[in-house]
């Protein structure tokens, strides 16, 4: 089943909610969460493993031979250009869409969409906490059309929100690896009380 995913981590995002600081390039357990998110690509044997981002970026991490890298040159028009440029070089039954903002992600939290992925065709599948959709979502080929039309910084919502009917969900039991960090609130949260922000101390 998991060889007919193809995945596409969206990593060009502007971080405009993090005072300026690329996000991305953040520490957390001695890896920045870029890397943290490319090694979980590559923990999965999927048909295709494909990121998007900027060239500066691309300079500052080392991809797995398995992972092809897509660069897009325009982030300002919002994470559905990156969702469009990784679309142009997938393909398969399935597209599953990682955001590199959720460092406490594994291979185990993601297993229930596979699950249900399995036993449904046709659907668009992702995680809830506390009732709430979140990311990754992972979405039928049916719908690929629909996502390449998308314009603007909403990514796949809208797609998902147009076909509630073919919505399939999982409560997870890990609400803490669905963390995603916004802010610089979420990073000291992330990182733990006693630890000394790196983003105090490029201020000091």
């Amino acid at each position: 089943m998991v060889s007919q995913i193809s995945t596409i981590l969206l990593a060009a995002g502007l971080s405009k909610r993090m005072g300026g600081q690329d996000k991305l390039m953040l520490i957390y357990r001695g890896k920045t969460l870029l890397l943290r998110a490319v090694e979980l690509l590559d923990s999965f044997d999927f048909h295709k493993k494909i990121i998007v981002t900027t060239e500066e970026r691309l300079e500052r991490v080392t991809l797995p031979d398995s992972v092809r890298a897509v660069i897009n040159r325009n982030p300002e028009a919002g994470q559905s250009g990156s969702l469009r440029l990784g679309l142009e070089a997938a393909n398969g039954e399935w597209y599953l869409f990682l955001t590199a903002d959720q460092p406490k992600l594994t291979p185990e939290c993601l297993r229930p969409l596979f699950d249900l992925a399995a036993a449904n065709t046709g659907g668009i599948i992702y995680p809830s906490v506390n009732g709430k959709p979140c990311s990754p979502v992972l979405f039928h080929a049916c719908f690929r059309a629909e996502l390449s039309r998308l314009t603007g910084d909403s990514g796949g919502r809208a797609v998902r929100a147009a076909h509630p009917e073919r919505c399939l969900t999982f409560e997870t039991d890990m609400p803490d690896c669905f963390d995603d960090i916004d802010n610089e609130n979420d990073y000291k949260k992330l990182i733990g009380a006693g630890c000394v922000c790196p983003l105090q101390k490029e201020r000091q």
